[in-house]
């Protein structure tokens, strides 16, 4: 891919314009908005690969903007937040963010998260080259087609919600730790990642199980993992 487009939306001129410099300098498309409405309104105009959302925002604040996105797009979203708005943060992972960035934040470690998950979003599905459809009583996933379904009806997922689904389903009954997930799902060195990945299990919990309490696919191993059951 030639060239990213990056929507950065936040209600303070100054970090729009900071976070500018920095993704431009790697020859990334910047496209700015100050709110979330002004944000919806440029993703129905224009291709967008990646939106970094301040969660504190007047009109339509980050939490309800990710969730009217992930109504439409699957694309990655990494939401900023204060120190102050942890519950905010978590709140966001669970309707459909992908990361976060607390503020006040290293520039050089946004760029980063930002390259990491652009890396992910253009090699989507391309997983070890497995692309073969696997049926696990009922839950079906078809790398090809990117497509998970329960019983044929199709699971609406986010980029790393289905990279978890897919790595754990090729290695159906393997019982994976949280550090190895986030490390092959991520791929990243492990930073708090039990809280990140707890987030993501329980919300694709929520979309593929009858009975989210009593999984009956996404099974945890008390004290070392997580596993498909097979």
């Amino acid at each position: 891919m030639d060239k990213y487009f990056v929507l950065v939306v936040d209600d303070e001129k100054e970090i729009r314009d900071a976070i500018e410099i920095y993704l431009k300098n790697e020859g990334i498309v910047v496209l700015k908005a100050k709110d979330g409405i002004e944000a919806l309104e440029i993703l129905n105009e224009q291709q967008i690969h990646l939106i970094i959302l301040d969660i504190m925002m007047p009109k339509l604040d980050g939490i309800s903007a990710t969730y009217k996105i992930r109504e439409k797009k699957n694309i990655p979203i990494i939401i900023l937040s204060a120190k102050s708005e942890d519950t905010d943060k978590i709140l966001g992972l669970q309707v459909g963010a992908d990361d976060y960035v607390t503020k006040p934040f290293n520039p050089m470690e946004l760029v980063a998260r930002v390259k990491s998950q652009l890396r992910r979003y253009v090699t989507f599905g391309t997983y070890e080259g497995m692309n073969k459809v696997i049926n696990l009583n009922g839950l079906t996933i078809d790398p090809s087609a990117k497509e998970v379904a329960v019983y044929g009806d199709p699971i609406k997922l986010t980029p790393i919600e289905y990279k978890i689904v897919e790595l754990l389903m090729q290695n159906a009954g393997r019982v994976f730790s949280i550090n190895e997930i986030y490390e092959r799902v991520w791929k990243e060195p492990n930073f708090n990642a039990e809280n990140t990945v707890a987030v993501h299990i329980r919300k694709i919990r929520e979309k593929i199980e009858i009975d989210a309490k009593n999984p009956r696919y996404l099974k945890v191993v008390w004290g070392i993992g997580y596993k498909m059951e097979k």
